[in-house]
């Protein structure tokens, strides 16, 4: 997935977002690649080499912790993502606190 495609997607995810207290389940991961082969293997279980378990749109910005919300990403692949989605949450975390501040 291109950047600029991500940063569409995580644009119309962020229309309204509220606070989200989020956090990785692992059952809900193990749900995933139930129904997902690892690209580089093929297998449904064990480790999948060179690849990593993703989600779509980030936790922080609002996205679900479901595996409709998951991707197969290749490490170098995720690691490109996970700088966009880092500076991302972080913006986040600052308009939600300006939110909070004008609302007192």
């Amino acid at each position: 997935m291109g950047v600029a495609m991500l940063r569409y997607i995580l644009i119309g995810a962020l229309v309204a977002a509220p606070l989200f207290s989020f956090g990785r389940s692992a059952a809900v991961v193990r749900e995933y690649r139930s129904q997902h082969a690892c690209p580089a293997t093929g297998q449904f279980k064990g480790p999948c080499p060179g690849y990593v378990v993703d989600h779509i749109v980030p936790l922080c910005a609002g996205g679900p912790d479901t595996p409709e919300n998951m991707i197969w990403q290749n490490k170098a692949e995720a690691l490109e993502k996970d700088k966009t989605e880092w500076a991302l949450c972080r913006w986040i975390d600052r308009l939600q606190e300006r939110k909070a501040a004008e609302g007192e």
